[in-house]
């Protein structure tokens, strides 16, 4: 019998396929494709973007005075966000296999692709390639995060979260005892690869 979470979840992939088939017809509508990852407008698309882009000169005289002065604010971010790259990385290049945990593509969560748009001007595209980056990397690293929290702790809090990973709906409810220990099974089968390791943690 299906459970109720299951249908939900059921409904919620069905919802991210009709998402997907419509970022496929507004790539069609928008006159791109891409090639080996690579993002290919339409000469004539190009043209029109370059037209409609707003000069960098033009640019900083229309910026109020006080977003200059948070730029260094902004910017100083990069520091800690790479070093957070840095250890996710590492953390999970050196502890996923020993738990035979399926490791997280990088790429699949940090999307460098922005500034190919040629209606943004040169300090747009940097902005655009910072944010993909920093935002990408969040994505990327509660990805990291939730295979960990499953694997270790696969149980719901008692009160709602303001953010769930995609292993969260899957968790074990709060205070049931009796379905702890085939949830935590259950929620490590979803996210290990059998023989990665031939380590087992629990011994």
């Amino acid at each position: 019998m299906t459970s109720p979470t299951e249908k939900l979840l059921a409904r919620i992939r069905d919802l991210q396929g009709e998402l997907d088939a419509e970022f496929h017809r507004r790539r069609a509508e928008f006159s791109y494709q891409l090639e080996n990852g690579r993002v290919v407008f339409e000469t004539e698309i190009r043209r029109r973007h370059r037209a409609l882009r707003v000069g960098l000169g033009t640019f900083l005289r229309q910026t109020r005075p006080m977003v200059v002065l948070t730029a260094p604010v902004i910017y100083s971010l990069i520091l800690p966000f790479a070093l957070l790259d840095l250890f996710a990385t590492l953390y999970q290049a050196v502890c996923f296999p020993v738990y035979r945990i399926e490791k997280v593509r990088r790429a699949d969560f940090i999307r460098i692709d922005r500034h190919h748009l040629a209606y943004l001007n040169a300090l747009q595209k940097l902005n655009c390639v910072y944010c993909g980056y920093c935002n990408g990397l969040i994505g990327y690293v509660q990805e990291i995060a939730g295979r960990t929290e499953a694997y270790w702790c696969p149980i719901k809090h008692a009160a709602r979260t303001g953010a769930m990973h995609a292993y969260y709906a899957q968790f074990v409810d709060y205070g049931d005892a009796e379905g702890f220990g085939p949830g935590l099974s259950a929620a490590r089968t979803r996210i290990t690869r059998p023989g990665l390791s031939g380590i087992d943690p629990d011994t």
